[in-house]
């Protein structure tokens, strides 16, 4: 998405990253992604957009990082969300409670990553997203295919030159590499994001451990 890094993952920016926060495991997944494709910092830099230093923050644990930096990173180094953002989970039963989630800020969106599922080589991501009163989030692409289902609110999207309204129950689908965006046209939009990738697009995850990107309460 857009490269602006005003807006921070709701945490403290002034206390330290907890354990198996988004920091953390970004901080890890990147270093892996860039050394395993033999990118420099400054390769990756041109290629994202986004600062060296900041990028070196981020790899570090120190960084605060942003939708608009996670979806730019994801479209330079072509890697679904969640090779950068992955943490195992045991099988069996899942609950995800939305209060226990760490939230992941945008210029206009807040997305709380509830779940990561590989089977018949797809991958699909699951978001609770909210798209706030008056705010817009833009994206210029990345790796996969973008599927919303609205669940309240009127939402306007809008891929490459064309634009539509959803409205409560309505679907849209897309491929994600596409720029895009999204506005709240009256009130907060409340949404599910749904993010698919094909096996092969995976960068170093285990096809026996389906990605997940939160931990089991």
């Amino acid at each position: 998405m857009a490269e602006d890094a005003g807006t921070q993952l709701g945490a403290d920016p002034g206390a330290g990253p907890p354990a198996g926060s988004v920091r953390d495991m970004l901080a890890a997944n990147l270093r892996r992604a860039r050394t395993e494709l033999g990118l420099s910092l400054s390769e990756l830099s041109r290629r994202s957009r986004i600062g060296k230093a900041t990028l070196s923050q981020l790899e570090a644990g120190a960084g605060n990082p942003t939708i608009e930096t996670v979806f730019s990173l994801s479209r330079a180094l072509e890697v679904p969300i969640s090779d950068l953002l992955d943490h195992r989970r045991p099988s069996g039963l899942t609950v995800v409670r939305a209060a226990d989630v760490e939230v992941l800020r945008g210029a206009g969106v807040d997305l709380r990553p509830l779940r990561g599922i590989e089977s018949g080589g797809a991958i699909f991501e699951v978001y609770d997203q909210q798209v706030r009163d008056g705010s817009r989030q833009d994206s210029l692409g990345h790796v996969g295919t973008e599927h919303t289902i609205v669940q309240a609110g009127r939402l306007g999207v809008r891929v490459d030159d064309r634009e539509v309204e959803l409205e409560p129950g309505d679907y849209v689908g897309f491929d994600a590499r596409l720029p895009h965006g999204y506005i709240a046209l009256d009130g907060p939009v409340r949404s599910v994001l749904l993010l698919q990738y094909r096996s092969d697009q995976r960068l170093h995850a285990s096809p026996a451990q389906p990605p997940c990107l939160a931990e089991t309460p």
